[in-house]
């Protein structure tokens, strides 16, 4: 795998085909960044075997594609195909979905005996003790689920959610509605007549700490 090109291929009735793509546009075509695909591709060819340099033929295409026009037939390739990323995009992106992937468990599950959160690096060694792999194509909410499952084993956790009564004086209302609605479930809330705002929020346990 060359740093000036990457690949995105895609099989069909045993078939396989491959594009060559620059990698960094390739990733902002695939995110929806970037819209002309003709500003993706290194050539307008279509390979059954880019390393030898085998090109797919019209008949080859029209069967996968209905089509053998290499820019729609790339398109396709795009939306059904895998972006082979280079080694700098896959770290890039796996440590980029770590993070977000960290921060959900952290704020989402808190530990049964101490109903506190698991401070994040806890919970990345329990990932690498579990040998947890991380899709970095696939979002990050997605994933904690199967992730808290193969972590309960070694990191127990537990989603608990408590209600909080606040009353916040007027002068801070504008700015304190939004955090605790970012936060949490406003349940039932009421203004007093002084502009204060009174309100009962249900959230995450792991969360009451930030609130």
């Amino acid at each position: 795998m060359s740093d000036r090109y990457t690949r995105v291929r895609y099989s069909h009735s045993g078939e396989r085909f491959e594009i060559l793509v620059d990698p960094d546009k390739g990733l902002l075509y695939k995110r929806g960044e970037l819209t002309d695909i003709s500003n993706v591709l290194m050539v307008d060819t279509i390979f059954t075997d880019a390393n030898k340099g085998e090109k797919a033929s019209g008949t080859k295409l029209e069967a996968a594609f209905g089509t053998a026009d290499p820019l729609e037939v790339a398109i396709i390739m795009f939306e059904k195909g895998t972006l082979q990323l280079t080694a700098q995009q896959r770290k890039e992106m796996t440590e980029q979905k770590l993070k977000q992937i960290l921060s959900i468990i952290s704020r989402t599950y808190v530990d049964p005996s101490t109903k506190l959160p698991h401070p994040p690096l806890r919970i990345e060694n329990a990932m690498t003790e579990a040998k947890v792999s991380i899709d970095a194509f696939v979002d990050a909410e997605e994933q904690v689920k199967d992730i808290v499952d193969a972590l309960r084993p070694i990191l127990p956790m537990r989603m608990e959610t408590i209600e909080i009564a606040l009353k916040i004086p007027a002068e801070y209302t504008s700015k304190s509605y939004g955090i605790a609605k970012n936060l949490g479930d406003i349940k039932r809330d009421e203004w007093a007549a002084d502009g204060s705002w009174i309100a009962v929020i249900s959230i995450s346990a792991a969360m009451q700490g930030e609130l």
